[in-house]
């Protein structure tokens, strides 16, 4: 069993960010453990047509590996995974990953001070263990009845299956989220019919993506201050976007802009009506395309939104009776955020899990530290999800709060720290009394957003500098620490 100070689980922009900030704080004993073959996480994962990243690119990377040569606006999926692949590699961080590593368990021991970690490719001992397998790790599968019985192919949209040929085919997609409309665009052209099953039609507004022109690149790689700048002026203009969650007027105002670019691109009024959503936006995840809206005009796609009664060998059946018959099914249902799959192999200091402590409230210390799990750290967190600007930033703030932590530990020759319980509970009412004028929780409507106690406890109810601010600094006092043993059993 190998003993390093710090495991990380997972390889993708926390795994890899963090590994490259405890770098620079000179903790050098770091392994990356990663599942799969490659980094890159969920940007090596989803590989289906069209996927690209819904916030912009200068803004979607690493404050301190700013790229100088994006090719658009909003970059695709193999974009952003060399870009991370690039980044790891710059900063020496690929030696010391693991791959093939998937968890098995981990599990405190208080004797050693030492998380014992089993993976499938070997076992290791660490002082503190980062999970950082993302929110968007691990696909949702609907509760259909008959899933299994199609007699086609059928897959998730995290899994896309680019051995099935779609041309000429009916295709049966279930699911508009913000997968869906990015690959029923892209797969619109070839196949021979599409029918997309809808439940509840998502707020669209334009996307206006567009490459950029190669003298900014040229210009952003002369002049690295400039692209700074520019990054600088695209965080302000995301948290202002951040208002219409707070405030109805201003919501006003968004919906009036979601409502004219559907009614620019549909002119159908049947097929506008189906299309406008019935709950407040931003209720549930608003979606960015400037393709979508046309895709569902043309003469091979059909939007059903009757509902889904069972999946039989030949297609779907709605429950007005009528079979949609399919070639090949594609399920476009999202992530599990609320339900992280970890959680029930993670074991705490008093026998619990992580799975345990996490039913039915997901939540903990400065979305970052658990009660009960010593040393343990979660990126990105409970409630530190984003409806309106870049995931990195809050990722870099939590890394901050563990950098801190660790450094805590160092000087006070502590060996075990963990969130008081009273601390994170100040922490999860300080939270929910800012989501109570949410939109997400007014708006009235149900999303992923909400885990099984029907708590948001996936996005921050605030601007992102507050979560910096909130959970950046330290404090000591809302922790409890253990003296370091003198030695390993």
């Amino acid at each position: 069993m190998r003993d390093v100070h710090v495991a990380i689980i997972g390889a993708g922009f926390t795994g890899i960010g963090a590994a490259i900030r405890l770098k620079e704080q000179g903790i050098t004993d770091v392994v990356l453990l990663e599942r799969a073959d490659a980094p890159g996480g969920t940007w090596r994962d989803n590989t289906y047509p069209g996927c690209a990243c819904d916030v912009p690119s200068r803004l979607y990377s690493f404050s301190f590996a700013q790229n100088p040569a994006w090719s658009r606006k909003y970059s695709g999926q193999a974009e952003i995974q060399r870009y991370l692949c690039g980044v790891a590699d710059a900063y020496g961080i690929t030696p010391h990953m693991r791959f093939g590593h998937a968890l098995q368990s981990a599990r405190w021991d208080d004797v050693t001070q030492r998380w014992h970690i089993d993976t499938a490719g070997g076992s290791f001992a660490a002082r503190a263990l980062l999970l950082a397998t993302g929110a968007l790790s691990d696909p949702a599968w609907p509760a259909i009845p008959g899933r299994d019985d199609f007699a086609g192919p059928a897959f998730h949209s995290a899994q896309w299956r680019h051995d099935v040929p779609l041309a000429g085919k009916r295709v049966a997609v279930i699911g508009t989220g913000a997968s869906a409309i990015q690959f029923v665009p892209a797969i619109q052209p070839q196949v021979g019919a599409l029918t997309l099953f809808q439940r509840t039609p998502p707020w669209i507004v334009p996307r206006r993506d567009r490459a950029v022109p190669a003298l900014a690149q040229s210009l952003f790689r002369a002049v690295p201050g400039v692209q700074s700048f520019v990054r600088a002026l695209s965080y302000l203009a995301h948290e202002i976007t951040f208002l219409p969650f707070q405030h109805r007027r201003i919501r006003q105002v968004t919906r009036h802009v979601a409502l004219r670019h559907l009614a620019s691109q549909v002119a159908d009024p049947v097929l506008r009506a189906r299309l406008t959503p019935s709950y407040d936006m931003g209720c549930k995840r608003v979606l960015v395309s400037d393709d979508f809206y046309p895709a569902l005009t043309k003469p091979n796609v059909r939007l059903e939104t009757t509902a889904i009664e069972r999946i039989v060998p030949t297609g779907v059946r709605t429950q007005d009776g009528t079979v949609h018959e399919a070639d090949v099914l594609i399920f476009g249902t999202g992530f599990r955020p609320t339900d992280p799959p970890l959680a029930p192999s993670v074991t705490g200091r008093d026998g619990r899990t992580l799975a345990d402590c996490w039913r039915p409230i997901f939540t903990a210390y400065a979305s970052t530290t658990v009660h009960g799990f010593p040393n343990l750290f979660v990126i990105p967190g409970p409630n530190a999800g984003l409806g309106h600007s870049s995931m990195i930033y809050m990722i870099e703030s939590q890394i901050t709060h563990m950098l801190a932590a660790l450094d805590h530990m160092q000087r006070g020759a502590v060996g075990a720290l963990e969130p008081t319980l009273a601390a994170q509970e100040a922490w999860t009412r300080d939270v929910d009394a800012r989501m109570r004028r949410m939109v997400w929780v007014e708006g009235g409507c149900a999303s992923w957003y909400l885990d099984r106690s029907g708590r948001n406890s996936t996005l921050w109810p605030g601007f992102t500098f507050a979560f910096r601010r909130a959970v950046a600094h330290f404090r000591p006092e809302h922790y409890r620490g253990i003296p370091a043993v003198s030695a390993i059993a």
